[in-house]
């Protein structure tokens, strides 16, 4: 099937007799017969469901689905982006481990991997991602576990460069983790290019109307954990939180992934609610058709920014003259996303002026659902970092981070012009 079928009939598919939709499973816990069953699913003996904390088959439904979008052997769901991508790293890194992220991915993350992460003894480079690889090689240690990269970043709106990291991180033995949010599915396929582990925050594109939180994680099983064995002792040495179980030897492919549901789940309980997976199992039957509409709207945007005398700089990556065209039509040639970013004339103060005059568009902590809106990285979700974190991000103080709906273009536009006529 096509992705766009895919998006409708993957993941749950009704049996004779059966809800044609996806039920909610709004159950804590499910029933067995006897003690000795329950026990084989505490064992990992057998599979089923025992707890929501661990895995519902709501969930599992859902996150089948999105592993069919991307191409995956195995997937879960978690209660937001920023637990997919604590998870997806804590998954594979412990005290005195060491990965790599880019410099220029969203701030909240920036923060999880620089400040909280680093309490837990485990430390993050972050590095310039437009760095000739041979440069980006000097910052392996032998302790490295893995490297981290957005698709498109936030909110720069760059385009990550799959194959120079995909060449850098297996070389070094260790897997590339990327975010797919911004282009989603529809609009790059990470593992196609490299990467072994893919996240998602479910509450952007996927979810689209903004009502439900969420993450992903989606694991390619393309990464051979066990010819690294020494660098992964927690896919590959016994578990004696389950009775010695080696992920790698029980679990093969979906080692990664059983791992992250059966020990960080338990001990976390960041599970997405069955309620917001239903929520977003309904977002991604539009998906295709929303992403597209997103994309035609931010390049209208955008060209129309381009021209206007009272706007200092446009990024967006679907620009022929953005830096970044070639390498989105390379990795991304049916489209980037909806959102971009650009900077008012005048400075920071401008560009808060534009944006408080706006009408249509509204600021919100938020970005890539239908309605559009925006917000000033700076102030908002970049607030805590430095002038000199915010510098090496990529982020200037002027920065508006501007996030397209799926309105008429020529709405957005003429608010975004009223705005301007009012500096």
């Amino acid at each position: 099937m096509k992705i766009d079928t895919k998006l409708l009939h993957e993941g749950y598919k009704p049996q004779k007799g059966e809800a044609r939709q996806l039920p909610i499973y709004q159950s804590t816990t499910f029933a067995y017969d006897t003690s000795d069953e329950m026990g084989k699913l505490f064992d990992l003996e057998s599979s089923g469901y025992f707890y929501t904390r661990l895995q519902n088959p709501t969930n599992d439904k859902v996150a089948e689905k999105i592993c069919a979008l991307e191409g995956g052997v195995a997937a879960m769901l978690t209660s937001s982006g920023q637990a997919a991508n604590f998870y997806a790293i804590f998954n594979i890194c412990e005290a005195g481990d060491h990965f790599i992220a880019s410099s220029s991915i969203y701030g909240g993350t920036y923060n999880l991997f620089g400040v909280t992460m680093k309490k837990m003894g485990i430390e993050c480079t972050f590095v310039d991602q437009t760095l000739p690889e041979e440069e980006l090689a000097k910052y392996f240690k032998p302790n490295t576990k893995a490297v981290f990269g957005e698709t498109i970043t936030n909110p720069t709106v760059t385009v990550f460069d799959f194959e120079k990291f995909a060449n850098l991180a297996h070389s070094h033995g260790v897997p590339l983790i990327v975010d797919n949010t911004f282009a989603t599915p529809v609009n790059c396929r990470p593992f196609e290019w490299g990467a072994d582990i893919v996240t998602h925050s479910t509450t952007k594109y996927m979810d689209g109307q903004g009502v439900g939180v969420g993450g992903c994680i989606v694991d390619s099983g393309n990464f051979d954990w066990t010819k690294y064995a020494d660098k992964f002792p927690g896919l590959t040495t016994p578990d004696e939180s389950y009775h010695g179980i080696t992920y790698t030897e029980k679990f093969g492919k979906g080692a990664y992934i059983t791992k992250a549901t059966s020990q960080l789940m338990r001990d976390f309980g960041s599970i997405q609610s069955p309620q917001n997976a239903f929520y977003l199992n309904l977002g991604l039957e539009t998906l295709h058709l929303r992403v597209k509409r997103h994309c035609d709207n931010a390049l209208a945007v955008a060209e129309f920014l381009n021209s206007n005398d009272k706007i200092a700089w446009v990024h967006y990556a679907g620009l022929k003259t953005d830096k970044y065209y070639d390498m989105a039509q390379k990795y991304l040639p049916n489209g980037t996303c909806g959102v971009l970013c650009f900077a008012v004339k005048g400075g920071r103060e401008a560009s808060i002026r534009f944006m408080d005059s706006l009408k249509l568009a509204s600021i919100a902590t938020h970005v890539a659902d239908a309605k559009t809106c925006l917000l000033h990285p700076a102030s908002h979700t970049h607030r805590q970092l430095s002038e000199e974190q915010l510098i090496e991000a990529g982020i200037s103080p002027d920065l508006i981070r501007f996030s397209c709906g799926i309105e008429d273009a020529d709405d957005i536009i003429d608010d975004i012009r009223q705005a301007l006529d009012k500096i």
